[in-house]
Formats: structure tokens, C-alpha cells, sequence
């Protein structure tokens, strides 16, 4: 176990962006208290495979029957080997920061179970629907078409970040492409729909074999990183594999460190990494959820932009005359303000509503969102867009 000075010390200088070829949970407690920002977490699935599988057409099919997969003999050394790599995990991961963990049936249940033991808070379980899924060639069960990922934090009162619209510019999982080009955005869901990794994506060692049998889709991993990260954040990826994960951190402007025993797939992942080409677009700045400067009706009428006593309406009725003040007076006198009026006009539950998205005024014979002017002060006066 390293001391406190050393962990100091490497804190300092710690390197990022690298692919460390070691074993994890060792490289892991190397690595200083709360200094990830975002964990994505694939560990071996520990898949039990026994004897041969054949294809339909006779053809044996290779699945995940590798070494790193069946290294474990019973429940309890899986579980042990779990227990350590998420303790670890929990000690970098910083008190805000996220976790996110994917599995199959025969380990998720595992898993989130000693997550809950370590203290991890959830905050979504995540179906990821498969829609080219391996068929089940014997016709014994059902198709398993779906893996599950669970959204962590390290306790109950952490805040952890969330791109909240930037998640719905990328669900395509509950809105169609033509409804999306129209502008329709809707909530992401905790089902997502994305194919198995495969086409040119997929990673092939020097024979044309695929080098890893459980690489993730790039789609994933990004969904992942632009949702629960920002700029400059660091990732880490404690089973980096074909290193996907570095791969897409890499290309939305984040640091990463990943971690893999096996040289081979350290080596390829090297490689991959280098042609990584940040794209630092409005996804990855999570533009879509930047919060406008707050404003005030009286800045804006000093500003000429409105004026005191114009009229506010709502469906095509005036109700409100504005003051110098920036409130709303009714037509008897009393004054309020706009989220609190629209709730009464509207007899809605909430005694309260954004009123900047229903108010309008009376500009050129034309009823004007009042929202439209805001947007126009604050790219005017503001230079905010």
C-alpha cells in the first residue's frame, strides 16, 4: 500500500490520456482519492461458457470464451474480484463524479448488488436494446437481446452532472428522424437502441479476426461521456479493452486513463488512439444546456426593448400592463408578475409557470413572444446565443 506522500506525489503528477497495461485494481489504488470525474466500467461478464456453440450452418461460433472471461472458479471469487475494483473505483471517483457499469444477466444482478453494499447511489438502470442481436441458435430460450448499464454516484446528496437537453439532441431511441428534423425533442429514455459493434468500427488483429469478443459500440460510449461529463473532465475506463472509451473521450475533448492486463489489446488500443481527431462541437460543450444570463424586464425596458405600460397577452387577450418595475398590473389595480399571472389565467395547479412562454405583445400588428425579445437582448446587448 502506498502512503500518503506518495499519493501526494503522483497526484501531483499524474499522467492523463494513457492506456496503462497492468492489472486494474493494482493500477487503481496507485491512483489518488477523488481525482475521476466519470468511470465507465466493463468488466469480465464471467460468462460460464461450456463446450462448443455451432451456428445453424454448422459453423462454430465464436463467442466470449476467453481466458480473461473464465478466470474464476466459483461465486465468491467473482464476487471478491468485484468487491475490489469497485472499492477502488468508489475511493477515485470524485464525491460528485459518476460511474456507469455494464453487464450481462449472469453478472449485472451481482454487481449492483455489492454496489449497494459499497454505498453507491443509483440513478438509472439502462437497457441497452440490441438491434442486430446474435440469434439463439438452439432454440432453447429466448433471444438475449439486451445488456444493462447502471448510472452510479458514491452517495445520496452527491450532484452529479447531467447533460440533461444535450441527452434529448441524442435520443433517437423515442423519436423518429423525420419528427426530429422538425424540431421534435423528447426526454431520453432507459432504453436504448443501438447496434452491436460491428463494419469497420469493430477492432481486427493482424489475421482479420476481431481482437476483442465484447468491443462496445463507439455510440454508446459516447451517448455516456456526453451525457454525464464535460470538457476536460477525466474518464476512466478500469477494463479498457479495444479502448472505446479513451477512443470517444478522446473525440468529445476529454482526458482519459484506461486501464487493461493484456498487452496485445493495450498495444492495438495505442494505435487506435492516435487517430482520434477531437470534434469539439455542440454536443461535447453541451451547448444545449448552457443557461442563459439572467435578465430583468426593467434592464430591458431601460434598454428600450420594451415599454412601461405596453400591453401583455395571452392567446390574443391583453391582461397585464407592464411597469416601469418590470410586474405585470392587472386591470384592477393589483400588481404581480408574469409566472404568477399566468398560472391564474391559465387556472392552472401550479400557482406558478415560466411566464416567458406563454406572455406576448403587440409589435408591428403582430403578437411577439416575449421570449423572441429576450432572445434578442441577450444577443444584442449580451452577445450570448
Amino acid at each position: 500500500m502506498i502512503g500518503k506522500n506518495n499519493f501526494l506525489c503522483y497526484n501531483h503528477f499524474m499522467n492523463k490520456n494513457v492506456i496503462i497495461c497492468g492489472d486494474t485494481v493494482e493500477e487503481l489504488k496507485k491512483m489518488p482519492d477523488e481525482s475521476v470525474d466519470l468511470i465507465f466500467a466493463d468488466p469480465p461478464y464471467w460468462m460460464r461458457v461450456e463446450g462448443k456453440l455451432q451456428r445453424v450452418n454448422g459453423n462454430d461460433y465464436d463467442g466470449c470464451d476467453d481466458e480473461w472471461d473464465n478466470q474464476f472458479k466459483t461465486l465468491e471469487d467473482y464476487e471478491n474480484f468485484t468487491y475490489e475494483w469497485l472499492k477502488e473505483c468508489k475511493r477515485v471517483l470524485k464525491k460528485d463524479g459518476s460511474i456507469w457499469v455494464i453487464g450481462g444477466m449472469q453478472c449485472i444482478y451481482t454487481i449492483g448488488y455489492i454496489m449497494q453494499k459499497l454505498g453507491y447511489w443509483f440513478i438509472n438502470d439502462v437497457i441497452w436494446f440490441k438491434k442486430n442481436p446474435t440469434p439463439n441458435f438452439k432454440g432453447t430460450r429466448l433471444n438475449n437481446a439486451h445488456e444493462t448499464l447502471i448510472w452510479a454516484v458514491k452517495s445520496k446528496t452527491a450532484s452529479y452532472h447531467f447533460n440533461y437537453k444535450t441527452a434529448k439532441e441524442l435520443n433517437l431511441d423515442t423519436v423518429s428522424n423525420e419528427e426530429f428534423s422538425k424540431g421534435t425533442r423528447k426526454q431520453m429514455g432507459s432504453v436504448w437502441k443501438m447496434s452491436l459493434c460491428q463494419g469497420e468500427e469493430r477492432i481486427k488483429d493482424e489475421n482479420g479476426n476481431k481482437l476483442h469478443s465484447t468491443q462496445k459500440p463507439e455510440e454508446l460510449l459516447y451517448r455516456i461521456i456526453a451525457i454525464s461529463s464535460q470538457v476536460g473532465d477525466l474518464v476512466l475506463d478500469p477494463f479498457g479493452g479495444t479502448m472505446t472509451t479513451g477512443a470517444m473521450a478522446k473525440k468529445l475533448g476529454r482526458d482519459y486513463i484506461c486501464i487493461d492486463n493484456n498487452k496485445v489489446y493495450c498495444n492495438y488500443g495505442k494505435e487506435r488512439l492516435k487517430n482520434i481527431v477531437p470534434i469539439i462541437n455542440d454536443v461535447a460543450l453541451a451547448t444545449f444546456d448552457r443557461k442563459p444570463p439572467k435578465v430583468t424586464f426593467t434592464e430591458m425596458i431601460d434598454a428600450g426593448y420594451f415599454e412601461v405600460g405596453e400591453k401583455l397577452y395571452y392567446n390574443d387577450k391583453a391582461y397585464l400592463f407592464l411597469t416601469k418595475e418590470g410586474k405585470g398590473q392587472k386591470k384592477d389595480g393589483s400588481i404581480t408578475d408574469i409566472h404568477s399571472a399566468i398560472g391564474q389565467v391559465k387556472n392552472n395547479s401550479e400557482t406558478r409557470l415560466n411566464g416567458w412562454d406563454y406572455w406576448t405583445v403587440m409589435r408591428n400588428g403582430r403578437f411577439t413572444p416575449i421570449n423572441d425579445i429576450r432572445k434578442k437582448y441577450l444577443k444584442e446587448v449580451k452577445n450570448y446565443e
